[in-house]
């Protein structure tokens, strides 16, 4: 049998079905946590962003700067500093600070000592850090005041007498807030302007944005996870007990387990409980059907054995020509009542194997029926009975069967009628429909069935016949056939005595139609 390599798994096969529906949840997760990457690109562009329109205003107050006067510097960078925010130095040629917009007015900004606040605040600077170091952001440098303070103290802006624009320097104070400095060379006279921005803001921003996005991440991982724990219950608990069931019959506990039929699932799962809740009972049916074949086969062949192994005996003792022929006689009757017994349990043995294999395919009752009464008149199998058929019209009696075993109902039908039908009688066929159903009638005129044997004819090696009846003819196996190949073909079989007023028996089979 080929293999289902569509269903094969490769590197996941050894993975059970919980761990399946955990990694598929978790790599949705994972993908809505590649949202961090995206939020780390739009804080980089924010920065650029800041970068560039803290170099832009600097220029701006470079150029105030040398339009004013040096009596007025002082006033010109406290006002730009109040409105901006920004802190403005002003360094002379030889770097020393000539003026500083925190000394002439108001600080605009505080950067906080971290020992200093809250662990509410720690912790928020720690997701922070962690956040960044898992998408790779770059790192920046630290932002310290120097101690004192020269322009010389600040590395970046060491070479801005060879710049021929601003010098930028983008760094995290201690509490991780950015600090954009620039440094703008004044003309006309050897000088520089610092501008230092505080961007609380877009710390502020990105954190609330990382905030909200984390939430919402623990939110989805705690519903992936309490799904995954859902379907596990929902789907690898059931798949689990059937397994544990399935094992259990496998090991031949079959009577022993009953299987969860889930009632109440209208799921795959459900169907499947109930597939194999079936399956076990039909194979508990099929291991006490065996069961009883074998009893029923042992208790059969234990008579002629019996019998058989008496003659035999007695053949050793016995000197007497006359009584040696007749307990020969009786040996060869033991051994053709073996061979047909042993011939007619194969036949029942193989019924459902041939009918599980058989393809079904239409059939016209009245042709088979037809040929088989045509085949028996010419080879003389009646004893002297008649067999009148009543063909129904071509076409109208048709079923979806496997005709050889129909043809061996009909033979063993026949067989049975016709031993039981006196000489020179009549065995009846007569099929008919009612347009869903083809009924097919067999009568005899034999001495009709016992009130009480209406079912138990159909019973293995059971048989009711006349006391002088020649012993170990019959098997008692044709109608227990018959009603095994009706049955696996959706049909019933039924037996009565005849309701006319002549005598016999009536044996009537109930067959589906096939569908036009």
């Amino acid at each position: 049998m080929a293999a289902n390599t569509d269903l094969d798994l490769k590197w996941s096969a050894r993975w059970s079905l919980t761990s399946r529906i955990l990694a598929v949840n978790i790599f949705a997760i994972a993908l809505l946590a590649g949202s961090f990457f995206w939020l780390d690109n739009y804080r980089v562009r924010l920065l650029d962003e800041r970068t560039r329109q803290t170099e832009t205003q600097a220029e701006l107050i470079a150029n105030v700067i040398d339009r004013e006067g040096p009596e007025d510097r002082a006033d010109v960078i406290a006002d730009i500093g109040a409105s901006s925010g920004h802190r403005i130095r002003i360094y002379d040629a030889g770097g020393a600070l000539a003026l500083d917009s925190w000394a002439v007015s108001e600080p605009t900004y505080v950067n906080r000592d971290p020992a200093t606040e809250s662990w509410r605040r720690n912790v928020a600077r720690w997701m922070d850090q962690g956040i960044e170091t898992v998408v790779n952001a770059d790192p920046l440098p630290d932002f310290a005041e120097p101690e004192i303070d020269r322009l010389s103290a600040w590395s970046f802006a060491s070479g801005i007498a060879d710049a021929e624009g601003p010098v930028t320097q983008l760094a995290l104070a201690p509490d991780r807030t950015p600090m954009v400095s620039v440094a703008v060379p004044l003309n006309g006279e050897e000088g520089v302007v610092l501008v230092t921005a505080n961007a609380r803001d877009i710390r502020s921003d990105v954190r609330a944005e990382r905030l909200r996005l984390g939430i919402i991440f623990l939110a989805v991982a705690l519903v992936s996870v309490l799904l995954s724990l859902f379907l596990a219950r929902t789907i690898v608990r059931p798949l689990r007990r059937l397994s544990m069931a399935a094992r259990r019959v496998r090991l031949g506990r079959a009577r022993e387990v009953v299987l969860p039929r889930l009632p109440a699932r209208r799921d795959e799962i459900g169907l499947l409980a109930r597939t194999l809740s079936d399956m076990s009972q039909a194979l508990r049916q099929r291991i006490d059907a065996t069961e009883a074949l074998a009893a029923d086969v042992a208790h059969e062949l234990k008579n002629p054995l019996a019998s058989l192994g008496s003659a035999v005996d007695s053949l050793r003792k016995v000197e007497d020509p006359e009584l040696q022929r007749q307990l020969l006689d009786v040996v060869q009757d033991d051994v053709r009542r073996l061979d047909r017994l042993v011939t007619d349990i194969s036949q029942a043995s193989r019924i459902d194997a041939e009918l599980s294999r058989a393809s079904f395919e239409k059939v016209d009752i009245g042709d088979l029926v037809g040929s088989i009464v045509a085949s028996r008149d010419e080879r003389g199998s009646n004893d002297g009975v008649r067999i009148a058929f009543g063909r129904p019209r071509s076409g109208s009696a048709i079923v979806m069967g496997d005709g050889p075993q129909l043809a061996r109902v009909m033979e063993n039908l026949l067989d049975n009628a016709v031993s039981f039908s006196p000489e020179n009688g009549t065995v009846r066929i007569a099929a008919t429909t009612d347009g869903e159903r083809v009924f097919i009638n067999v009568e005899d005129e034999g001495p009709g069935i016992p009130e009480d044997q209406h079912e138990e004819i159909f019973r293995r090696f059971h048989s009711v016949r006349p006391a002088q009846e020649e012993f170990g003819k019959h098997s008692g196996l044709g109608l227990a056939i018959a009603r095994a190949i009706v049955e696996g073909h959706d049909g019933l079989i039924q037996a009565q005595n005849r309701d006319d007023s002549a005598s016999g028996a009536r044996f009537t089979i109930m067959l589906p139609m096939a569908q036009a």
